[in-house]
């Protein structure tokens, strides 16, 4: 079995025909990220309104992920790769089209519930068809693919939506999404050649809930919650939609430069996703030390981007922004924690209530920056403070998680138990509690 075995060709094909789903998702998310500027002419909007496109879309998908794992362990992830495509494109389809700001919201509603469908699937395959040595590579591999699609949402987008205009430049991104359902269908299964698939029994409302009960109360799973919320808001809130808009208006970049800006982020992200999850494959010990190395770094860098008298220059921003596309790899930490402490079958799920995290955070970040811009007159220096405020938060949660998933492990090892990833005791453990505490 791939899973405890060697991955054959075939996994390797699976995964890439699956991970393009999860290209093209990215690469719809991020469109807004050099589209905003357009879209406030075109739907006629101020900075608030503009705004709510990127959290409704977000808040779709993390509210959708919880659902979706509970929908790939029931369906299999080729059904549910399958829908995703379908709604992807026909939500930029409508994109296209639309003229009325409640019809591009819509949209932007209908891509989120397409995208939320992609990632947990992806991951869903790579559990199945790989060694449980390879998931955090395979994780960070898939994220790297992601940004490919991040990559031609910046500048070649920029230039084509320039060139063609709105209407032709969607339209033809939707209906190229829409024909890849055929190679979804066909290529695409879901357990390697000679394994029988899952027995898929029907789960009722109430085996929902437990089962999702089940994989919250999990410190581990509550731990990789938490690492996902902290780690890749940041630069979520800056490509899908901020980014460029404080770039032009509050940085006196022009647009292309502002454009060629985000690209930072998505090779910084390319590069770095690869390298951490090799690293982390073969020591995962290192997961939670690189965790608190990104947060306290990053911190660090929101200090100088906020703090600078005057235009941030260019050999600033630059180091900056690629230090800041790290959180993107870094949260897939998140993801190998739930593989790691949850049993196959529930691995969907808690995959699910993982990824939630980043994107509630990207939510909450990105509405607070648009409500903040509109109260303060379009005053980014202020307004960007609201992603240092999530940060807070996100690692305050994180280190009461982390101490109580240390104490899930002692009690683990005091019964015998094989242990993910070995532990020595330090002297601030010594005050946890004799059982782990699962509330919140």
């Amino acid at each position: 079995m791939p899973a405890t075995g060697r991955a054959t060709a075939r996994s390797w094909l699976i995964w890439l025909a699956a991970v393009t789903v999860y290209l093209l998702a990215v690469f719809h998310r991020t469109s807004f990220g050099v589209a905003g500027l357009q879209a406030a002419e075109r739907f006629g909007v101020g900075a608030a309104a503009l705004g709510t496109f990127t959290v409704l879309q977000v808040g779709v998908y993390a509210a959708m992920q919880i659902p979706t794992g509970v929908l790939v362990d029931r369906y299999g992830p080729r059904r549910v790769l399958t829908v995703a495509v379908l709604v992807l494109g026909a939500g930029q389809l409508l994109l296209g089209v639309a003229h009325s700001y409640g019809l591009g919201l819509l949209a932007r509603g209908v891509l989120g519930l397409g995208d939320a469908l992609t990632f947990v699937s992806v991951l869903r395959l790579v559990a199945a068809h790989f060694p449980g040595r390879q998931y955090a590579l395979l994780t960070s591999f898939t994220a790297a693919v992601g940004y490919i699609g991040n990559l031609a949402a910046t500048v070649p987008l920029s230039l084509v939506l320039d060139s063609a205009g709105w209407t032709p430049t969607f339209l033809a991104a939707g209906a190229v999404t829409v024909l890849y359902t055929v190679v979804v269908a066909l290529r695409v299964r879901d357990v390697p050649a000679g394994e029988l698939p899952p027995v898929r029994e029907e789960v009722r409302p109430r085996e929902l809930a437990g089962r999702v009960a089940e994989a919250w109360r999990t410190p581990g799973t509550r731990l990789g919650f938490w690492v996902h919320f902290s780690t890749m808001f940041a630069p979520n809130a800056l490509t899908l939609l901020w980014g460029v808009p404080w770039l032009v208006q509050g940085q006196g970049q022009s647009k292309a430069t502002a454009s060629a800006l985000l690209t930072v982020f998505v090779f910084g992200s390319m590069a770095g996703g690869p390298l951490l999850g090799g690293l982390i494959g073969r020591r995962p010990s290192l997961r939670m030390p690189l965790v608190g190395g990104y947060i306290g770094g990053a911190a660090l860098v929101w200090a100088v981007l906020l703090g600078w008298p005057g235009q941030v220059p260019l050999p600033v921003l630059v180091p900056a922004f690629a230090f800041l596309a790290l959180g993107g790899p870094a949260s897939m930490i998140g993801f190998a924690l739930a593989r790691d402490y949850n049993p196959l079958s529930r691995v969907g799920t808690a995959t699910g209530v993982v990824n939630v995290g980043g994107f509630v955070a990207t939510t909450i970040a990105a509405l607070a920056v648009g409500v903040l811009l509109q109260v303060t007159g379009g005053n980014f220096r202020l307004s960007l403070l609201a992603l240092v405020a999530v940060l807070a938060l996100g690692t305050s949660r994180l280190l009461v998680w982390w101490r109580r998933t240390r104490a899930h492990l002692f009690l683990a090892e005091a019964r015998g138990e094989e242990l993910p990833v070995r532990i020595t005791r330090r002297r601030w453990d010594a005050a946890l509690p004799e059982t782990p505490i699962v509330a919140a």
